[in-house]
């Protein structure tokens, strides 16, 4: 279990959102980064103690990767509007992400960092250590469970968006795949194939949407992130999120190289390299296009990747 803290102006609705997204385990709304011990609602409120309002979020990583949960937190908000979420004004209603773990501040400013990309405005989202938090008092927490109608600066659309099951992507038998893979795409997923450079469907294809592992339909790239290389092969700066690739030293060929797999189907994809465009990170992921399926943008919510469409705002 992990735990993340986010302010995202009133913390009733954004503890009700951040509660129904799948892999969260618990929330709580309290008071934090401010500059007094344990203040009242009303101190917060008209005493300028300098806190936010925040929910502290635990949740599972193995199912919710904390840049999918920075995603989903990020539609909640409006990530450019200084001390102001809705027609709630004043620095308690600012945005911020508070970590205790300093191994997820790369996660964080990558998710930011992503998310500057969609706006010409500067973002006025904190990201900062925790420096202290104070539990809310009893009648706050859980406010819209309690209180049905109670106010909230959150649509009731993106409670319905939060609360959809994040999908287990798992791996089908060997058989199965035999039947639903042609004999180049199980080569190249199954026993770590090469598919010919410049004819293969995607070196060069220039849709807009998603690529997903062939085997189990886990997302994988955006063709946000695609890029032309000059290889032969489909090119990508950074998959969907981190997890949804493993890497593996290879040496076959006589070669050091590092292999890329699909997290849920252990599918062979290609490789990562160091000589990437500097600009988007350096690093070049050069994936068969046997190894991908691709989902335009406007099939994404048909079918079941709706989540996915904030990479494109």
């Amino acid at each position: 279990m992990s735990e993340i803290y986010l302010a995202g102006g009133c913390f009733w609705g954004t503890e009700k959102y951040l509660g129904l997204i799948p892999g969260v385990l618990s929330t709580q709304v309290g008071y934090a980064n401010g500059n007094t011990e344990n203040p009242t609602y009303e101190e917060v409120c008209h005493h300028n103690t300098g806190h936010a309002e925040t929910v502290k979020v635990q949740y599972a990583p193995d199912q919710l990767p904390l840049s999918t949960l920075l995603m989903r937190f990020f539609e909640s908000i409006d990530p450019t509007s200084l001390n102001r979420q809705g027609g709630d004004v004043g620095k308690q209603y600012r945005t911020g992400i508070y970590y205790t773990d300093t191994a997820d501040l790369p996660a964080i400013e990558r998710a930011l960092a992503e998310l500057q990309k969609s706006y010409e405005r500067k973002l006025a989202v904190e990201a900062l250590p925790l420096a202290n938090y104070y539990p809310a008092e009893e009648y706050h927490q859980k406010y819209l469970d309690k209180n049905p109608g109670g106010y909230c600066h959150i649509g009731g659309s993106l409670f319905e968006k939060a609360a959809r099951p994040l999908k287990e992507y798992t791996r089908p038998d060997s058989q199965q795949l035999k039947e639903m893979l042609t004999p180049l795409e199980y080569e190249v997923t199954q026993n770590s194939a090469t598919e010919p450079p410049f004819q293969n469907q995607y070196w060069d294809f220039a849709g807009e949407g998603i690529y997903v592992d062939i085997t189990t339909g886990e997302p994988l790239f955006s063709s946000r992130d695609k890029f032309d290389s000059g290889c032969g092969w489909p090119s990508f700066s950074k998959p969907v999120e981190e997890a949804a690739v493993q890497e593996k030293s290879d040496r076959s060929h006589n070669m050091l190289r590092t292999e890329v797999r699909s997290r849920g189907g252990d599918a062979h994809l290609g490789h990562v390299f160091t000589d990437g465009p500097a600009q988007l990170g350096g690093l070049r992921y050069c994936i068969n296009s046997a190894s991908l399926r691709f989902i335009p943008r406007e099939a994404m919510e048909q079918e079941g990747y709706g989540h996915l469409l904030g990479l494109f705002d």
